[in-house]
């Protein structure tokens, strides 16, 4: 069931459910507000208007989102001027839109709406009270869906095919990243020690005895004596090679002895370290920029799919998932043997199992989900492209990239940089050929 996705697909995606659940949240004032008799209109947009009620509804939201969110809020009349600017580029987007045939399907309204009422963890109808009680339609919060997947569509149809990311510029991040990398923990090191030791329970004058001895020897080797040639002659540690241990990341040596010569340049020696073992000598041998290293945040998931077909509505089968869902969680069934009963994917034989999985492997509306449920948590039943899902997550990891993943990774960073900017160019040329006039002084 998976998709190959683009991070821009993934972004707009995002902004768009969290504009469907914001909408969930922010019902109070929409419908009250857009109804009151006094309205003027604030602004033209190609001749279409924006009433003072619709931006007093939006600033509303607005204000209740950043409350929820504890951030702080501009003075009123930067927040209008801002508010306002968006509802104009949202009216002047939907418009190009319509003109160019975009439309959002009732397939896809229905998966948005029955998402939102999955995150907010009531059934459809339920959904539907709970908006009533709010002053909001049913009919009217889904044409509010339907604008945000238009938008969202035409985003990605004008951004999506400007986006250009080339091999060079892949090298060029990379080599650039790398000679930033000056974290002392991703260098390479090689280091060899002098120990001098001390005992399991030493007293205070055995440490204060083999300090001094340390501190000597450190002083004899500045003075101009060979370290490898003391090192032979007197350290407690393997006298091999000089003690060295080798060329390896810093991660993987003991953090006393980074900590000690990460200020050291090649041939210098540490002050004496303190360990459990006793007093130790370091000299840097060799230094050499780490290569680059990036986790990535796996996870480990089992889902039930239901496919929705002529004879199972959409409806039927939130009301199926719901009610296996309660079964499992009372123990009645377990998640495994419930998926190969009744799961219609090609994971049912394994009980749903998906393996392991890196982020954009699922389709945005699935992942979103996985992304929002604890470990061993099982989801509310949720609605994708492909069917009705009722999902867990087993277990979750961080896994370094290989070097062609690393690759990878960089070159959706430099997509998803460029589609940032291809968007503020391309809202801002579309602003500008719009006719606008503001009604109001800002």
């Amino acid at each position: 069931m998976t998709e190959p996705l683009t991070t821009m697909t993934l972004k707009f995606w995002a902004v768009a459910a969290a504009a469907f659940v914001f909408l969930f949240s922010g019902l109070t004032t929409v419908h009250a507000q857009s109804s009151q008799a006094a309205d003027f209109i604030v602004a033209l947009v190609n001749s279409e208007p924006i009433t003072d009620a619709e931006l007093q509804a939006q600033i509303k939201q607005v204000k209740e989102q950043r409350t929820q969110q504890r951030q702080s809020l501009p003075p009123a009349t930067e927040l209008r001027a801002a508010v306002l600017e968006r509802m104009i580029n949202d009216r002047a987007q939907l418009q190009l839109a319509r003109d160019m045939g975009l439309r959002a399907d009732a397939a896809a309204i229905d998966q948005a709406e029955a998402n939102v009422a999955a995150q907010n963890q009531v059934d459809i109808t339920q959904f539907h009270k709970v908006l009533e009680q709010r002053g909001l339609a049913p009919v009217t919060f889904r044409a509010q869906l339907a604008d945000q997947i238009v938008l969202t569509r035409l985003r990605e149809r004008e951004v999506e095919s400007r986006v250009r990311v080339t091999e060079n510029e892949v090298e060029s991040a990379l080599a650039a990243r790398q000679a930033a990398n000056t974290d002392p923990l991703a260098q390479e090191i090689n280091l060899a020690h002098l120990l001098v030791a001390l005992p399991e329970k030493p007293s205070a004058a055995q440490v204060a005895q083999a300090q001094a001895k340390a501190q000597a020897l450190l002083t004899r080797i500045r003075a101009g004596e060979s370290f490898d040639a003391l090192v032979k002659e007197i350290s407690d540690a393997s006298r091999d090679n000089g003690g060295q241990i080798g060329l390896r990341r810093a991660d993987r040596y003991p953090l006393i002895f980074v900590d000690a010569t990460k200020a050291l340049a090649v041939g210098q020696v540490s002050e004496p370290v303190r360990s459990g073992a006793g007093f130790h000598l370091v000299k840097v041998l060799e230094r050499r920029a780490g290569s680059l290293v990036q986790t990535v945040a796996q996870t480990h998931a089992r889902h039930i799919l239901l496919r929705l077909t002529p004879q199972l509505t959409q409806a039927q089968a939130l009301a199926q998932l719901t009610q296996l869902r309660q079964r499992i969680v009372s123990g009645a069934t377990s998640f495994e043997a419930a998926a190969r009963e009744f799961s219609q994917d090609g994971s049912a034989q394994q009980g749903g199992d998906l393996g392991w999985a890196s982020p954009g492997m699922f389709v945005p509306e699935f992942e979103e989900t996985l992304d929002r449920l604890k470990v061993l948590e099982i989801g509310m039943p949720m609605v994708s492209r492909f069917g009705v899902h009722l999902m867990q997550v087993l277990e979750r990891r961080a896994v370094e990239l290989s070097p062609a993943q690393l690759r990878e990774a960089m070159r959706a960073e430099l997509r998803a940089k460029r589609a940032e900017e291809v968007y503020q160019n391309w809202e801002r040329d579309l602003r500008s050929r719009a006719f606008v006039e503001i009604r109001e002084p800002q």
